[in-house]
């Protein structure tokens, strides 16, 4: 007999569904729409595609600078949900396939871009996966935080780092 807490099956988790499958919504979230389950460096694609999605978003929408910065505090909570049921049901304590971590930390990063143009972007690129990779403190320690807080929140922190960078780079005008 399981415990209050104990997670069986993935339907037993919110969200998740009878048949468990990979396409259900926290998967599809977590991965990205499926950018995760690229074979090679999924951090890196989930992170190109938060830019594209941005670029996209700037173009057709308008949406530039701290703009990215509240699109990725309005996602924060379901992303965390989203890795949350992904690592329990895998029982992955940070699975590769998420991504939507990235997706979150490149969004912070281009808040700190200004003007926002091709230089910018590819710098908040290059700064965010820098600094994801390297994981300076308190980068680190926050992968210690529980379940999905933990696969998120360092994501944050390194964009956070190079959101700073880039608005300094850009206040010398460098790019």
């Amino acid at each position: 007999m399981r415990k209050k807490g104990d997670v069986g099956q993935i339907s037993d988790l919110p969200g998740g569904s009878q048949t468990g499958q990979i396409g259900d919504l926290p998967h599809m979230l977590a991965s990205w729409f499926g950018c995760g389950y690229v074979p090679v460096a999924p951090g890196t694609v989930g992170s190109a595609a938060a830019l594209i999605t941005a670029v996209a978003l700037h173009r057709y929408a308008g949406i530039s600078g701290w703009h990215f910065l509240v699109l990725a505090g309005a996602l924060f909570y379901p992303s965390v949900w989203a890795a949350t049921v992904t690592a329990r049901a895998t029982k992955i304590k940070d699975p590769q396939f998420v991504v939507i971590d990235e997706v979150l930390g490149q969004w912070i990063s281009l808040a700190g871009a200004n003007p926002f143009n091709w230089k910018s972007c590819l710098a908040a690129f290059v700064l965010f996966r820098l600094f994801d990779i390297w994981k300076p403190p308190p980068v680190r320690q926050l992968e210690a935080l529980p379940e999905g807080l933990g696969i998120n929140a360092d994501d944050c922190a390194a964009g956070l780092y190079a959101a700073l960078v880039l608005w300094l780079a850009g206040w010398f005008n460098l790019y």
